[in-house]
């Protein structure tokens, strides 16, 4: 087995591991076969297989079908930093075990975070029935074998770091599923159906960014074995974004340009601009919720004991106090019909300011996307929705707001709810525009084609040899 799994930990030398990890093997080989990527476990697909982290490159690229792909274990490199630098243990040793006053809420971290990476699997499964090109449907087989990988990843941490606890939920994380009505995945995005590849791209530019800034500030951690496997998973992670955000930019090109050419994106099976802009509001204002509450006791346990720090924590331009006592987080909120002022202590308030950082990214790709609108001659512009839109968890749930953020009244929002959620005729209509076309080189008619291929290779390459 042992040979089979790329790894930089050392697993051959450590028999208790070993065993934990070869009964935990043949239920994860059974989850993927039964809710991961639906007809395509014997086709040769070309992915991106990590094999290490040092010099001459992390991965490389070749020919393989899904249930022979190699997972492997990966710790990235040893930090510059030797000591923890932020929170209460500042100038304390980084740990390479769990803290026995720690032990649960490092647990919890790494059950949530690991839930969320088969949950992206099972919620995908079907996509691959429908993809616009033969790239594309490699691009999905890509983002599962990685999500599954860094299951792995997190799996590990649990047998190694956690012991019986650990091998149980690591066994949960098989149990569960995306959407179950008794055993569904712990946050409620990774409930939610994906039925067609528009949900997907803004599902990868979203709410795996919300992967990204969930394993960066986890990438702070005290605790050095999380805080490298997390770093090197973020390696990963940059594909599944780029997936994301070139998918919805191909499709607004698209629809620019027949906009340009006086043709109703309706009338040829492609995707109008109002439907594109209550996927990214649905999809957005879910990914929202992934931070939590913004005032939460839990968050400042973890910062205070250095479990989990801001976005870049340890860039000496960006944070002046580590410790963050004396300061404190202002939030605005509209209660009794006026906006009230909410200070909340800095600490208490890091899931606000993560969610912040998060914010200001996606802006910057709604700009870009706004720029390929732009490009095409088309007057239409997408809004990314405000922090307070749509929201169910944190200090605006149970609130109605507009996308600008604007207060409204429950009557009022359900009478307009249809003007910026996906509707079910939406979703019917955006179903029936998912005609799938694996030609090399050929795509869907609702989609512009990719500017280049993958690792070299040509947009018109044949990225899936089908059984």
């Amino acid at each position: 087995m042992f040979d089979s799994i790329p790894n930089n930990v050392n697993l051959d030398s450590d028999p208790k591991l070993q065993r934990a990890l070869l009964k935990w093997q043949p239920d994860f080989l059974s989850w993927w076969k039964e809710v991961g990527p639906e007809g395509f476990q014997e086709d040769r697909i070309f992915l991106r297989t990590a094999i290490g982290v040092g010099q001459g490159g992390w991965a490389n690229y070749d020919y393989v079908t899904l249930p022979e792909y190699r997972w492997g274990i990966f710790l990235a490199n040893p930090r510059k930093a030797d000591a923890v630098y932020f929170g209460d243990r500042m100038g304390e040793k980084l740990w390479d075990v769990v803290p026995g006053e720690f032990r649960k809420e490092l647990r919890r971290l790494i059950v949530t975070q690991c839930d969320t990476e088969p949950a992206s699997v099972e919620q995908q499964r079907l996509l691959g029935r429908t993809a616009p090109s033969l790239l594309d449907l490699r691009a999905l087989l890509q983002v599962n074998v990685e999500e599954a990988r860094h299951l792995w990843a997190m799996v590990y941490l649990l047998h190694r770091h956690f012991g019986a606890d650990g091998r149980e939920e690591a066994e949960q994380m098989l149990e569960r599923r995306s959407g179950h009505a008794d055993r569904p995945r712990i946050l409620a995005a990774f409930n939610m159906p994906i039925r067609d590849w528009l949900a997907f791209f803004c599902f990868t530019t979203f709410t795996d960014r919300d992967g990204k800034f969930q394993l960066a500030s986890l990438a702070e951690s005290a605790f050095d074995p999380l805080a490298r496997t997390t770093q090197f998973m973020l390696m990963e992670e940059a594909f599944h974004m780029a997936t994301g955000e070139g998918g919805v930019a191909r499709a607004l090109r698209r629809t620019g340009e027949l906009m340009r050419a006086g043709t109703d994106p309706r009338r040829v099976g492609a995707l109008p601009f109002d439907i594109i802009q209550k996927y990214v509001n649905e999809w957005s204002s879910a990914s929202h919720d992934l931070f939590g509450g913004e005032d939460s006791t839990n968050a400042a346990t973890y910062f205070a004991g250095g479990l989990k720090g801001r976005f870049n924590e340890n860039d000496p331009g960006k944070y002046a106090d580590h410790k963050a006592l004396d300061e404190s987080y202002e939030a605005q909120v509209f209660q009794d019909g006026a906006w009230v002022s909410k200070r909340i202590p800095l600490r208490r308030a890091m899931n606000a300011v993560l969610l912040d950082s998060y914010h200001e990214e996606c802006a910057r790709i709604v700009e870009r996307w706004n720029a390929v609108l732009e490009e095409t001659g088309a007057s239409e512009r997408l809004l990314l929705p405000s922090l307070r839109f749509n929201r169910k968890v944190g200090l605006y749930s149970g609130h109605a707001y507009d996308p600008q953020g604007q207060p409204l009244a429950a009557d009022a929002w359900q009478a307009q709810r249809d003007r910026w959620l996906p509707t079910r005729a939406d979703l019917d209509y955006v179903q029936s525009c998912m005609v799938p076309v694996v030609e090399p080189g050929k795509v869907a008619n609702w989609i512009a084609p990719h500017a280049k291929g993958i690792a070299g290779k040509p947009v018109d390459f044949p990225y899936v040899l089908f059984h």
